[in-house]
């Protein structure tokens, strides 16, 4: 049986000392929203989503500046608290770009050799196997195409192009969709294989869909991207806030994976991306009727009636998650 453990990025945003270190350096930010980091309260309903929906993981490592919540039971034997001093190479600290925390990950001292990645806005809601994360050792995801349209100059569309620029400079697309086409045209992508046949026609990769959920990885593939892409990935090192302009991200990671078809093909209805400037009610009624295995629940500038959605969120989660987990004192 796999060994998988979980990691999670989380920080308290509302911290006195964390938000006077920001401000020391923030000059130089291009994406200091507070959306950020604003609080929707609902942690604990990540924990008790893992603890009751998968079990089997491993371990669980907590990556965060210093900050804890102060329910978390520290004491959990199945949780790692990792600090960014714990992994972080010298002289990147501090850092306030989530960016430059995703591509060092493998460095996290006792992570398994496969994790699965979780922004702390993405939660399991559904019971989930080993095997939707990992099928003999090689990561579950579709291979989906899609272009990158970028909505406006520092958005995330400019990261997206960087990691695009280093897949189609190592790998050829049509050798690769060549050599296993059923990564690429698979019955549990659906009708998302439209998209795969459409930009058939372009030559080199237009794009990856990205599904703003937990992804799956293995740490020789971090090893592998970094042998190769060493400048890139240190000048996303020391990027102490989000630069577009020359970021990367896990993304990167992921699509490597995807492009070397080192993949076992999953549905494309194993987890589902809420906007939920756009799909509040949607989410809610996904959460009550766990419609997927596995959710996101993006944030928004313009999200009216933060503190009332908020108090949903949390009701919802309550009715399929009620009881505290073992992560909590």
């Amino acid at each position: 049986m796999d060994t998988i453990d979980f990691v999670i990025l989380w920080v308290d945003g509302n911290d006195p000392k964390w938000r006077k270190e920001k401000a020391k350096y923030d000059n130089t930010s291009s994406d200091d929203r507070d959306i950020r980091y604003r609080d929707w309260d609902n942690l604990q309903f990540w924990f008790r989503g893992v603890e009751k929906f998968a079990p089997w993981v491993n371990k669980i490592h907590f990556v965060t500046y210093g900050h804890l919540p102060k329910w978390l039971n520290v004491n959990n034997k199945k949780l790692n608290i990792v600090n960014h001093k714990d992994f972080m190479p010298e002289g990147s600290l501090p850092v306030f770009n989530s960016n430059a925390l995703e591509v060092n990950l493998h460095r996290i001292k006792g992570l398994s050799e496969k994790f699965v990645y979780f922004n702390d806005d993405v939660f399991i809601i559904n019971k989930v196997k080993e095997k939707d994360f990992f099928v003999n050792g090689i990561p579950c995801d579709s291979a989906i195409m899609s272009p990158v349209i970028q909505e406006n100059k520092n958005g995330i569309g400019n990261t997206l192009v960087n990691n695009l620029a280093i897949i189609n400079e190592f790998f050829n697309k049509k050798e690769q969709m060549t050599k296993k086409i059923t990564n690429w045209f698979n019955i549990k992508y659906g009708i998302e294989n439209i998209k795969n046949l459409l930009l058939l026609p372009w030559h080199d990769f237009t794009g990856f869909y990205e599904m703003h959920i937990a992804n799956s990885y293995l740490k020789k593939t971090y090893e592998e991207v970094w042998e190769k892409n060493k400048i890139e990935l240190i000048n996303t090192t020391f990027d102490k806030f989000r630069n577009p302009r020359q970021d990367v991200n896990q993304w990167l990671f992921r699509d490597w994976q995807i492009a070397s078809n080192n993949i076992v093909p999953r549905s494309i209805k194993f987890g589902y991306n809420f906007k939920l400037e756009e799909t509040f009610d949607e989410a809610i009624k996904a959460i009550l009727n766990q419609k997927y295995k596995m959710i996101c629940l993006n944030d928004s500038n313009n999200i009216n009636n933060f503190e009332e959605k908020k108090e949903k969120i949390i009701e919802a989660f309550n009715k399929i998650l009620p009881e505290k987990s073992s992560f909590e004192v």
